[in-house]
Order: structure tokens, then C-alpha cells, then sequence
């Protein structure tokens, strides 16, 4: 795919515009089955990719959003949501218009992904088993979980990074990361 990506460029990286490309970059979340979800990178940009100080060498992108190719709009759009705050960037993303596709796919290597969290910090997986931190009331049940009760082979709740489900007297509740501790 990279020879199909040099074509594209002229043998340049996508992005800088003034190194040879050497690499295919896939633009995520995208998958790398298709040459339209690649962008072709010079060793420098991708060396770059990840850094939030760079604000000097991505001005790059000031010229790259331009590019008619979805992958590399999306890619230079992420670019610069990292230096929205530089009047530079802001510059640039207050004149471009891009399809809200292209700006969806841009923004989606952005998001971080929730993390379930128990009331000390530590990072809760499934599978773990928790303490109670608290006396809990049970809704729905007769009775109440009390402060120290062991909950084995907990579930994340997926959409809310707030609540996880586990057993409790067999019965299936969603508790609160809050009123839990990770057991080790």
C-alpha cells in the first residue's frame, strides 16, 4: 500500500510536504485494508505524532488540511485540535470547512476511553473483585450489603465508567465505583 500512497503524494509525506514518505500511516480508528484510510508519513512526522509540544514543527498542518484526501484532512484536523488553544491553529480551524465525516474521524483519535475507577484510584477491570467501602441499601431487595462485603468477578458497566455489576447474596446488582475498594 505504501507504493499506492507514494503515488498519491509525489513520494512526499502527506503532511510536511518536504520529506520522502516511508510510511503508511493509518489514520484511527479506521483499519489498514484500504489505501483511502492511510496516510503516507516521513520519519520526522511520525517521530512527532504524539507530541503535544511541538507546536512550531505541526504548523505543517496549515497547509496540509487543504489536501483532498479524507485520510489526511482527518489526520491534520486531530493536528491541530492539539494546538486549538495557539492562535495559529485556532486561526486555521476557524477558515476550513471540512465534512463532518472527516471531522468526526479526526476528533475519534482524541476521545479517551472512560476508565472504571474505584474510590481510591485504582483502575477497575472485569473480572476484579472489589470491597464494599460502605454500607450499601440494596433497591429492589430486602436486604443491604454491609461495609467490607467481598464482590467477586465484577462486570464494567460499558456505557457509564461510574457503575459496575457483580453478585451480592446471588443477585445481580449495579453498585457505584465510589463505595468500592480494588481487592489485590
Amino acid at each position: 500500500m505504501l507504493e499506492k500512497l507514494k503515488e498519491r503524494s509525489g513520494g512526499l509525506c502527506e503532511l510536511c510536504s518536504k520529506t520522502e514518505a516511508t510510511i503508511a500511516y493509518v489514520v484511527s480508528p479506521k483499519k489498514d485494508d484500504v489505501v483511502e484510510n492511510q496516510v503516507a508519513l516521513c520519519k520526522d512526522c511520525l517521530q512527532n505524532i504524539d507530541a503535544t509540544d511541538k507546536s512550531f514543527y505541526w504548523r505543517v498542518v496549515e497547509g496540509s488540511i487543504w489536501n483532498p484526501e479524507p485520510s489526511v484532512q482527518a489526520l491534520s484536523y486531530r493536528m491541530l485540535q492539539n494546538y486549538k488553544d495557539e492562535d495559529w491553529a485556532s486561526g486555521v480551524l476557524s477558515m476550513v470547512d471540512l465534512d463532518e465525516d472527516v471531522i468526526q474521524w479526526g476528533m475519534s483519535g482524541l476521545e479517551i476511553a472512560a476508565v472504571h475507577i474505584d474510590a481510591f484510584g485504582n483502575v477497575l477491570e472485569n473480572g476484579d473483585t472489589v470491597v464494599l467501602t460502605q454500607a450499601l441499601d440494596v433497591k429492589g431487595t430486602s436486604f443491604s450489603a454491609p461495609k467490607g462485603t467481598v464482590v467477586k468477578r465484577i462486570r464494567l458497566v460499558h456505557d457509564n465508567h461510574e457503575q459496575i455489576e457483580g453478585k451480592i447474596n446471588e443477585q445481580m446488582i449495579v453498585i457505584l465505583t465510589k463505595y468500592v475498594k480494588k481487592n489485590n
